[in-house]
């Protein structure tokens, strides 16, 4: 006789290891909580101490420990080997002239949906929930819906790179625009940006993000040349903190993956109740 399993077992199973597979993705899911050190990766720009900002938090009802992975060039290299079927559009005009973006709910997630294991084929979904893309077979990429820096490729660059705010402002610095036409620099700016391997509708968002942090935040960000990511503090430097506020809600919007929601300690430290725990292993059935 065969057997076969209750509907209930598998609505039980899949909340369970949706859980499990990212911790504190919405209200069904355990978030993770805001413990003595920030969470982060320090490097030699953090301004830091590993007393101050480490790679682990405490996640879940039981205060269990994540600590997110670190992974080799090879495991970064794989990532690229998958294609992106349903790859974003590309970003032809300044979304920053569009106003605030629509607000989202807490619990969107962007999960990868194989469509190949053999050859490599995937394509990207929007969810509502972390157990509505388990339920759907999904391999959950980062929190918040999907974007133009969502595919694998940039997400090899972000774990590639994680100091990415050098680079992509030299690339703004190399590239300033003259005052009568900011748009004149833009090829040169995103050429530079995809010399980071980043996708072009990505080192696209990238550009903008940019250009409007230099017209909002200028005054700050050349004051502070060279200077520590962090105040002694903890808290993030002015221009930093500027580029969040004034640049931050639409870069979010369009780009969809940031180091933030994709669980990756950086050298920017941040609160432990922002971190959502998630593993990058797409090779696995």
């Amino acid at each position: 006789m065969s057997r076969s399993l209750s509907p209930l077992f598998i609505a039980i199973w899949l909340s369970i290891y949706a859980a499990a597979f990212i911790s504190c993705g919405g209200e069904e899911a355990p978030r993770c909580e805001n413990g003595p050190t920030l969470f982060g990766r320090p490097s030699a720009m953090t301004g830091l101490t590993s007393d101050q900002c480490a790679p682990s938090c405490s996640c879940g009802a039981e205060g269990k420990v994540w600590t997110a992975p670190e992974y080799s060039a090879d495991e970064v290299a794989a990532l690229l080997e998958w294609k992106l079927e349903n790859p974003p559009d590309e970003l032809l005009s300044d979304p920053y002239l569009l106003g605030e973006p629509e607000t989202r709910t807490g619990d969107e997630v962007c999960a990868v949906m194989k469509d190949s294991m053999d050859k490599r084929r995937y394509r990207l979904e929007s969810f509502e929930s972390p157990e509505a893309a388990i339920a759907s077979g999904g391999h959950i990429t980062h929190t918040g819906p999907c974007g133009l820096c969502s595919s694998l490729a940039d997400l090899a660059v972000y774990l590639g790179r994680p100091d990415l705010t050098d680079p992509v402002r030299a690339c703004g610095a190399q590239n300033l625009p003259p005052a009568e036409d900011l748009y004149a620099k833009r090829d040169e700016h995103i050429a530079c940006l995809l010399e980071l391997d980043f996708t072009l509708p990505c080192a696209q968002i990238w550009y903008y993000n940019t250009l409007n942090t230099r017209l909002a935040c200028i005054d700050s960000c050349i004051a502070l040349l060279g200077a520590p990511h962090h105040n002694p503090d903890g808290s993030l430097n002015e221009c930093i903190q500027c580029d969040e506020d004034i640049s931050g809600p639409v870069f979010k919007a369009y780009a969809g993956r940031t180091r933030r929601n994709t669980a990756m300690a950086s050298e920017l430290c941040r609160p432990c109740e922002e971190v959502f725990p998630i593993e990058h292993d797409y090779a696995r059935d």
